[in-house]
């Protein structure tokens, strides 16, 4: 299962302590003690994988490299390694200590959520034409730590949504690589899937059901993932008892839980028509378009329709 929503603690590393020495040539006896170096930042890094939070499951912390300390002949300590936490694109990092978030949206962005500390200075940095032998250093600096609320928002092109079992996975299967589980009995999906047709992302939401803006069921947990959707396309089940009152439920579902989800663009699906005849069909589509004037009517097994929802991708698409 997806994991979407952590918290963990980070921990920038230490800087490195700046050090006393002195040449030990008759000559010159002067300070020669370096500078500690800079411990690592931790940095999250923005990927395509949708499970990078699994790594969170158990593991509830991140630490960076500390600094190294500052040497001899003025030479400086090797900076700590970053320590760079692969996070999902779509991810927020909620900063709970600093109270400020950061929003990872593209592939390779990478974010510095906590920073690691300055290395000390050695007592070469402290020679002075009135204290040519300073016998003083400083310490590194502590790096910053951070409690971190890492939440998952998938970015898609398009979501899908409507209730279980009415031919969403079926559909992403059908025009993509990916493989959402499909049954004929009223199962929804435990987790967003994921499909790319040609520059389209699309977004396979788990089906919802009556209360779900009031967390019934695995609500807020899927419906957070509709907000940043571009365009919403909605299934109704041509073999629903009641297609119009589906339609209206979850829309209802949709406004309770945040209301400019229905300012999107959306689509309505009509799908499993094989289930009912023309006549039945066209007569759902047309209660539905008193509702929204985008009806399309689906059947997989329907070649022609398929072909229908395809055009509207690809318009969609030339539009982006």
């Amino acid at each position: 299962m997806i994991i979407d929503d952590v918290k963990i603690n980070v921990k920038a590393g230490k800087g490195g302590n700046g050090m006393v020495a002195f040449a030990k040539t008759m000559m010159n006896q002067g300070p020669t003690g370096g500078n500690g170096g800079k411990g690592g930042n931790i940095i999250l890094k923005g990927v395509v994988d949708l499970g990078a939070l699994k790594q969170f499951r158990t593991k509830k912390g991140v630490k960076a490299e500390n600094g190294k300390d500052g040497a001899q002949n003025t030479r400086t300590g090797a900076d700590g390694k970053a320590a760079v936490v692969l996070v999902p694109v779509g991810t927020i990092a909620h900063d709970l200590t600093r109270n400020k978030k950061h929003d990872i949206t593209e592939i390779g962005q990478e974010i510095v959520v906590a920073e690691g500390g300055n290395g000390g200075f050695g007592n070469f940095h402290f020679r002075s034409s009135r204290n040519t032998t300073p016998t003083r250093a400083n310490p590194g600096k502590e790096g910053k730590q951070i409690d971190l609320r890492l939440e998952l928002k998938m970015i898609a092109d398009i979501g899908f949504v409507g209730y279980p079992n009415v031919g969403k996975s079926s559909l992403l299967n059908e025009l993509t690589n990916a493989s959402s589980r499909v049954a004929n009995y009223k199962f929804t999906t435990l987790e967003p899937h994921l499909g790319v047709y040609y520059e389209l992302i699309l977004a396979d939401i788990p089906g919802l059901i009556e209360g779900a803006a009031e967390g019934k069921g695995l609500g807020h947990k899927f419906l957070k993932h509709v907000e940043r959707t571009r365009v919403l396309f909605h299934f109704i089940a041509a073999d629903s008892e009641d297609p119009l009152l589906d339609y209206q439920k979850i829309r209802e579902e949709l406004g309770k839980f945040n209301p400019e989800l229905l300012e999107k663009p959306e689509y309505i699906i009509v799908s499993k028509t094989d289930e009912k005849s023309p006549e039945e069909v066209l007569k759902i589509m047309k209660k539905l378009k008193k509702e929204n004037k985008n009806v399309f009517s689906l059947s997989l097994l329907d070649e022609k329709s398929v072909e229908n929802v395809k055009k509207l991708l690809n318009e969609i698409k030339d539009k982006k």
